[in-house]
């Protein structure tokens, strides 16, 4: 039967490959596996000071710039792409011999040395995408990889790790969050990666449709309707029970700018909703 720990397990076998689990988990279990990673990510870190100036790897991708460094959560200011599953020894080897090893068909170039987009090019057959895929949304070159290759597995992974952040940071639904500007900036990431691809997220449209109720229209205003004008086109009953009705009820009690934001938002909305179908009418006059 499902048992509560066995679910808890099975919920961690579907963060990391969601394609291998395929039943249906609920959302809200009790959590089993908090510090699972506390060992391996002080592992991690002594390996990487200790060869900070030898190793390719010890070169950061951050996910973001100029934030400090949070205190709790895997996208931070100081989020790191983790080494792909290409040997540290063999990189090194990779480096001293010529370049155009790295273009051979039977090679991998792990995303620690994607530098350009003729790089991306080249290598779009034999690229090993990242274990972390928070990495992904600040980095141009694998936004392209995504859009070009419409890999089923990548979505899933990205769906199931943006749906446990947005669930487990959301400022008004989590009591005493002190961590506000974090998710602020959080949000304002994934927003512009999905202006990026020029599609919406299907976590962040789940993630809406569960806290918009919940929402006082005060907390994250902005990044949260920008995430609304990226909601794909569903059902009228759909949208009109898990949008317009809760937006309906703040914006008859809030203020002017209140009103002229939502509105904005739904603009966009309407916008992107033409668009999307402009571009799925030529594919389909195009065929």
């Amino acid at each position: 039967g499902m048992q509560s720990h066995l679910q808890a397990l099975l919920s961690l076998y579907k963060l990391f490959c969601p394609e291998q689990v395929t039943i249906t988990l609920p959302g809200k279990m009790k959590t089993y596996f908090k510090n699972s990673e506390g060992p391996w990510k002080a592992a991690i870190t002594a390996v990487r000071q200790r060869n900070q100036g030898t190793s390719p790897l010890s070169q950061a991708v951050f996910l973001g710039t100029s934030q400090p460094q949070s205190r709790k959560r895997k996208w931070n200011a100081q989020l790191v792409i983790p080494a792909s599953s290409t040997n540290t020894n063999n990189l090194e080897e990779d480096r001293e011999k010529n370049q155009v090893y790295l273009y051979s068909t039977n090679a991998s170039l792990p995303v620690e040395q994607l530098r350009t987009f003729p790089q991306l090019l080249q290598n779009i057959h034999c690229l090993e995408f990242p274990s972390q895929m928070g990495s992904v949304l600040t980095n141009p070159l694998l936004l392209h990889y995504m859009n070009c290759v419409k890999d089923e597995s990548i979505y899933l992974r990205l769906y199931y790790w943006m749906g446990q952040m947005l669930q487990e940071e959301c400022t008004w639904c989590v009591v005493d969050n002190p961590y506000e500007e974090e998710f602020k900036s959080f949000l304002e990431t994934v927003y512009k990666a999905e202006c990026f691809l020029q599609e919406g997220f299907s976590a962040c449209e789940e993630f809406l449709y569960k806290t918009l109720p919940l929402w006082d229209g005060f907390c994250c205003r902005s990044e949260v309707l920008k995430l609304v004008s990226w909601i794909p086109l569903t059902s009228f009953s759909d949208i009109k029970s898990y949008l317009y009705n809760p937006l309906a009820q703040l914006f008859f009690t809030s203020s002017i700018y209140f009103k002229c934001s939502v509105l904005e938002s739904l603009k966009e909305l309407l916008q992107n909703w033409l668009n999307c179908n402009v571009i799925q009418v030529d594919l389909q006059f195009s065929s």
